[in-house]
């Protein structure tokens, strides 16, 4: 935005959620978009209210980043850790453990070490980073739980709930957008690296939404405060670019976390893995009890139709 001069953080979200509308339709014209799942199973109420977050996060964020230094907005996506704990505590009763919650802290405190060396802010940009806080950790928590609850895939679901939030978009842009849209300068230039950056933004959110559904809002911070630090490290180590002793030894901190929660996470999942093939042989083994204790005698048959 700043070296197109294209300074309408709501209209470029419009633009990069109406490309991504248009590829989808493209794709779906193609019959490469997967089949949704039946409307029954997701209710419009769910749909409707994920598109309404979806756009809140999405143009807050530009909006802030417009208004604030890179360091104030990397707080922001810092408190959205912490948010996301207590808004599925209150909405699904999910606790995270001890372990979890401390390897957080510690990524937290890397990154915040890491990254924020600037905190410039104005009254205005500030109450737009703490009012995005919110609508960022509910998006994430909402898009996950569709997908792995309803069964959607990333492209379908996107397809459902991008019009939502482009209609949505539209009744922010004239509210928190300047004056002067319809005058700025759309040279061949300026247009050319607006449509790039709305394939791109097309190719984030897919990705994100993958993410999302493979994962959970949690593991989707965490992945996002990882690519900060690689970013950070790529520049130091390909570009020779100077963070700092401080700001390498919070990335060093930050990747620590982040491993160890890694660790944690594929060990409830390997555990979590174990204990179903336990329970099929439970059950099977009191089904044959039963059949003994009520005096049945059983068939001879073979092994496998047992």
């Amino acid at each position: 935005m700043g070296t197109v001069g294209f300074n309408f953080p709501i209209a470029l979200s419009l633009i990069h959620y109406i490309t991504a509308w248009v590829l989808m339709a493209v794709l779906k014209a193609l019959y490469l978009l997967p089949i949704a799942p039946p409307s029954k199973s997701t209710p419009f109420s769910s749909l409707f209210a994920l598109g309404a977050v979806m756009s809140f996060s999405t143009g807050l964020a530009n909006i802030s980043l417009k208004h604030n230094s890179v360091g104030f907005y990397q707080m922001a996506k810092i408190a959205v850790t912490p948010t996301i704990v207590a808004a599925e505590f209150i909405l699904f009763k999910k606790k995270v453990s001890l372990r979890k919650v401390t390897t957080l802290a510690i990524v937290s405190v890397g990154v915040a070490v890491a990254t924020v060396t600037d905190l410039e802010f104005n009254i205005f940009g500030a109450c737009v980073a703490v009012a995005w806080i919110i609508p960022s950790a509910v998006n994430k928590i909402l898009w996950s739980n569709l997908q792995q609850s309803g069964n959607w895939t990333a492209l379908a679901l996107m397809w459902k709930t991008t019009p939502i939030t482009i209609f949505f978009f539209l009744l922010l842009m004239p509210l928190l957008d300047p004056p002067g849209l319809l005058s700025f300068n759309w040279t061949i230039k300026n247009s050319s690296a607006i449509m790039i950056s709305a394939l791109f933004g097309f190719l984030l959110q897919w990705s994100g939404a993958l993410a999302l559904g493979a994962t959970s809002a949690l593991a989707h911070v965490v992945l996002g405060q990882f690519k900060t630090i690689v970013i950070m490290l790529s520049s130091y180590l390909v570009f020779n670019s100077d963070p700092g002793f401080t700001s390498l030894c919070g990335a060093i901190i930050a990747l620590g976390g982040m491993s160890i929660y890694a660790y944690l996470g594929l060990k409830e999942a390997a555990t979590g893995g174990k204990r179903v093939p336990s329970t099929s042989r439970q059950s099977s083994h009191s089904l044959k009890s039963k059949v003994i204790v009520d005096g049945e005698k059983p068939e001879t048959r073979p092994v496998d139709s047992v």
